[in-house]
């Protein structure tokens, strides 16, 4: 079965048709001000309206406000929303609808917690490298061979449930792949000519080689 695939930090409508064109499952849009990555509600909404059907918008959110929240689901037609802060399950619960978690991974005991969110009701878990003071978008990569160390054998059960991120790039994800077993990836900076543009010759050797394994 084909990994799935979501590409990160989509910023304009040229950039969301380019990750459509490459076969993309689904595109990020980031609602967090801090991220050079980051979009309007304005732009977001004029992105969602150009993509096909089946093609997944999710939102990015780090430890955004209920009303942030509510006041661009109203104005964005999201598909999914990944939450990839400090939030409470009761708080992604809230907002009725489909949602999963991001965590950042730095050692095998914060492998420990992915069980705790897929019970609260999260889709998936987005397992991403840990870094001091940024979620997510560092570019950086954790040790894969984490989550076979942690769960051995029961890591195939878990396997339709893991979204692996962090400092993916077309040089690396099939090795990502082949040792983590994830039933997607995530990719953004490893995609990018620079900071925040997305390069159409990266996301073509990307997919190329995810479909590959």
């Amino acid at each position: 079965m084909s990994t799935r695939v979501k590409i990160c930090g989509i910023r304009n409508v040229a950039q969301a048709l380019s990750a459509v064109e490459s076969g993309a499952d689904a595109i990020g849009l980031v609602f967090y001000p801090s991220s050079p990555r980051a979009v309007s509600t304005e732009r977001a909404a004029e992105i969602v309206q150009v993509l096909p059907a089946f093609v997944t918008a999710v939102g990015l959110f780090v430890n955004a406000s209920t009303d942030e929240v509510n006041k661009t689901l109203n104005s964005v037609s999201l598909g999914l929303l990944q939450f990839h802060g400090d939030e409470t399950p009761e708080f992604c619960s809230s907002f009725k609808r489909p949602w999963i978690k991001a965590l950042r991974i730095r050692s095998e005991k914060d492998l420990t917690n992915i069980e705790t969110w897929l019970n609260a009701g999260s889709q998936g878990i987005l397992l991403d490298a840990w870094h001091e003071g940024l979620y997510g978008g560092s570019g950086e990569t954790f040790d894969w061979n984490l989550l076979s160390k942690h769960y051995g054998e029961a890591k195939n059960a878990l396997s339709s449930r893991i979204i692996l991120a962090g400092g993916l790039n077309p040089d690396n994800v099939k090795e990502a792949i082949t040792v983590a077993r994830p039933w997607a990836v995530d990719v953004s900076s490893g995609v990018e000519s620079s900071l925040g543009e997305k390069s159409v010759n990266l996301l073509a050797k990307f997919m190329q080689e995810v479909r590959s394994v």
